[in-house]
C-alpha cells in the first residue's frame, strides 16, 4: 500500500531531526538539510517550521543551547570549550545567548543545583536520539482550501531585492509606468511572487517580484519586465487580514493542509493574488489569495 503524504512528510521530517541531533557539530546548511528531507530548499523550511514550530536556525540554535547545559551540568568541560562546540565564536556572546535561553548565566548554571528549564519547545535536545524519541503533532485547525488550475498569465514585473516590507516602491514603479502607457484598467490582476523565505535568506538578498497581467500585444516600458507565470494545478486559500501576517496562513497551509491532503507541492513559488487594494484599505481588510504549485494527482 502506498504510503499517505501525511505519513511521508512526517517521515522525512523526523529523519531530519534525528540528523540534526546526531550532528550538531557539523554546518547543518539548509541545502544538506532539504537533500536529507528530499525537499526543495524553498518548501523544506516551510514545511519544516510550520511542523516543529520553530525555525531551522532556531531550532539549531536552541538544541545546541540545551545541549551545552548538559554539558554544564554533566560535564568538567571548560566553558569557552562548550562555547566553541555550540558554535560561538567568544565567551560573551555564548553568555548572552546562554543567559536569554536560561535566565542564568554559564557559570551560575554550573553550580546551581536544579535541573535545566528548557522551556515549551517540542522537541529537545538528547544524547544518542532516535525517531522513537521524537513526536510530532498536527493541527487539526479546519482550512478552507481550493484545488484551482491556474492558466498560465502574461504579467508585467518589477523585481524588488531586500526586506519585503519594502516591496511597495517596486508596486509604484510598475503601476505608475504601465498606467501612463494606458495600460491599466479593470481587468488586471495584482500578483506577488516571493522566491526567498525571510527567516533563512538574509533581508538585503530577499527577491519579490511585483506583478500585474498584461494581455499578448504588451509591449513593456523602460524598467519593466516581462514573464509568463502560472499553469498547472494551485492550492488556494484565501487570507484575511495584514500581509505582515501572511507567513501565519503559509505555515497551516504547508504543515497542516499539504501534509494532510495526499498531495505534492511543486518545487517553484507560489502567488499571491491581491484582491484589493492596500491603499485606502485598513489592514485588517486586506484580502489575498495564497496558491502554491502542485504536482499532478497521481
Amino acid at each position: 500500500m502506498k504510503e499517505s503524504t501525511e505519513k511521508l512528510y512526517i517521515k522525512r521530517i523526523m529523519s531530519v531531526l534525528v540528523f540534526i541531533q546526531n550532528n550538531l557539530d557539523g554546518e547543518l546548511s539548509l541545502e544538506e538539510l532539504s537533500r536529507e528531507a528530499y525537499f526543495s530548499q524553498y518548501h523544506f523550511h516551510r514545511v519544516f517550521r510550520a511542523l516543529v514550530g520553530e525555525t531551522l536556525q532556531e531550532h539549531i540554535r536552541r538544541l545546541r543551547l540545551e545541549r551545552a547545559a548538559s554539558y554544564l551540568k554533566f560535564s568538567d568541560k571548560m566553558i569557552i570549550d562548550i562555547a566553541f562546540d555550540a558554535c560561538y565564536q567568544t565567551h560573551e556572546a555564548f553568555s548572552r545567548a546562554f543567559k536569554l535561553a536560561f535566565g542564568c548565566s554559564p557559570s551560575e548554571f554550573r553550580s546551581n543545583n536544579t535541573s535545566p528549564q528548557i522551556g515549551q519547545a517540542k522537541i529537545h535536545y538528547k544524547n544518542g536520539v532516535s525517531e522513537k524519541d521524537i513526536t510530532i503533532m498536527i493541527g487539526d485547525e479546519k482550512m478552507d482550501v481550493e484545488i484551482k488550475t491556474i492558466e498560465p498569465m502574461k504579467v508585467a514585473f518589477v523585481r524588488h531585492v531586500g526586506p519585503y516590507d519594502e516591496v511597495g516602491a517596486a508596486w509604484e514603479e510598475v503601476c505608475t509606468k504601465l498606467g501612463i502607457e494606458g495600460y491599466l484598467g479593470a481587468g488586471n490582476k495584482f500578483i506577488g511572487i516571493s522566491y526567498d523565505d525571510p527567516s533563512v535568506t538574509p533581508p538585503e538578498k530577499l527577491r519579490y517580484d511585483a506583478c500585474i497581467t498584461v494581455d499578448e500585444n504588451f509591449v513593456p516600458p523602460e524598467g519593466v519586465m516581462v514573464q509568463t507565470i502560472g499553469g498547472g494545478e494551485y492550492a488556494v486559500t484565501t487570507h484575511f487580514g495584514p500581509y505582515e501576517k501572511l507567513g501565519e496562513t503559509y505555515s497551516k497551509l504547508y504543515g497542516q493542509w499539504l501534509v494532510q491532503s495526499n498531495r505534492e507541492y511543486r518545487s517553484e513559488p507560489g502567488l499571491e493574488f491581491y484582491l484589493n487594494s492596500p491603499d485606502g484599505t485598513e489592514p485588517e481588510d486586506l484580502v489575498t489569495d495564497i496558491c502554491i504549485p502542485l504536482k499532478p494527482k497521481k
